[in-house]
């Protein structure tokens, strides 16, 4: 009799790991700049936002695919841990073509599908006449793939929704401070409002788990030296400032989610002080330098873009924190993926991405 509860315990605990199984999520909707786009830009008419020649892609793919590093994003790897294919470009698969016959029985793909647009920002004129595609109107996409049938609540409910925006904003507003009418608490307050209302609108249509992921550390990247009063010798200190009051913000909503949205779950991926560890302690991760770019030119090569007139490349990008100008490397962002799926409370919270992807919630 002594061995009967253990037999019951031993049965609960493998009844709720089946579950789980049951329950893995397959698919992701992902909204956001850079970090995720996995070459949406190259598909838009007279967007100058583009990485879709040589060398971008040259480490992974082999070829330029229009992400914005030497290889995979952070999208890319999680797709990969998650044992499903990368979500294709919203605008290869969608593009002007959404609401005639030429998509009219063209459903999303299982794995879920990416709206990200390198260059965006979570504020509608971030970069507005560089014809990149803003926050808004990616949450616009996603509604019609909704209204035209091709993305059902089903699959929504199913998925993980993930977003990564801000840093344009915050780098372009730091270009020319002078030119708008809002103080940098007040222009951060503004950003927080558009990802507020992010999640009020995903959430009306489905979303149940979602992961917002900080800005990184701003004032550190390669192109700060195109920032007024920045210095090659250190990270710019008003940039990472604002970056941290953002991100603040950001983990303010993502706790609030809970307690809003009723049968919700939101996790907050804390990019910033995960790359900052990094940066700290390069050897340890594999890198030997973690201020300059592998590509591009002038000081930090962080004035020229990796791949136009100029440019020159390091032989190892494994070793470089930073890729270009403004992204990591495929290497960084494999070790902050990481950090995301499976890490502990500093690098993600109050759960992971892989628990997060396997815990049963309650039906809403």
């Amino acid at each position: 009799m002594e061995r009967f509860p253990q037999l019951i315990i031993f049965l609960s605990v493998f009844l709720l790991v089946s579950a789980y199984a049951h329950a893995h999520v397959k698919s992701m909707i992902i909204f956001g700049d850079s970090l995720f786009d996995p070459g949406n830009n190259r598909y838009i008419r007279n967007c100058t936002v583009q990485a879709n020649f040589p060398p971008y892609g040259s480490t992974y793919f082999h070829r330029p695919t229009g992400r914005f590093s030497n290889g995979r994003t952070v999208a890319d790897f999680i797709a990969q841990y998650m044992g499903i294919k990368f979500q294709k470009p919203y605008q290869k698969l969608y593009g002007k073509n959404l609401g005639s016959i030429i998509v009219k029985h063209f459903p999303v793909q299982a794995n879920g599908i990416n709206f990200a647009s390198a260059g965006s920002g979570i504020l509608p004129q971030t970069n507005k006449y560089a014809g990149v595609t803003p926050l808004e109107i990616q949450l616009q996409q996603f509604q019609e793939l909704i209204h035209y049938k091709h993305l059902h609540r089903d699959q929504i409910s199913k998925s993980i929704f993930f977003l990564e925006a801000g840093s344009n904003d915050i780098f372009t507003y730091l270009q020319a401070p002078e030119k708008s009418n809002l103080s940098p608490i007040a222009f951060v307050d503004a950003m927080l409002r558009e990802a507020a209302n992010f999640l009020d609108i995903i959430y009306q249509h489905g979303a149940r788990k979602i992961a917002i992921f900080s800005v990184g550390p701003m004032g550190c990247i390669p192109g700060r030296i195109n920032l007024p009063n920045a210095s090659t010798n250190r990270c710019y200190a008003g940039a990472n400032k604002m970056t941290k009051y953002y991100n603040y913000g950001l983990e303010r909503l993502v706790y609030s989610i809970r307690r809003k949205y009723r049968g919700a779950i939101g996790v907050y991926g804390e990019v910033f002080n995960t790359a900052q560890r990094l940066r700290v302690r390069p050897k340890l991760h594999g890198f030997a330098n973690v201020n300059s770019a592998c590509c591009g030119a002038g000081p930090l090569k962080g004035r020229v873009q990796c791949g136009e007139k100029g440019y020159t490349m390091c032989s190892n990008a494994n070793e470089y924190f930073y890729w270009d100008y403004f992204h990591p490397s495929e290497h960084t962002y494999e070790i902050i993926s990481k950090a995301l799926w499976s890490g502990g409370r500093y690098a993600i919270r109050p759960i992971n991405l892989r628990t997060l992807a396997n815990i049963t919630l309650p039906h809403s």
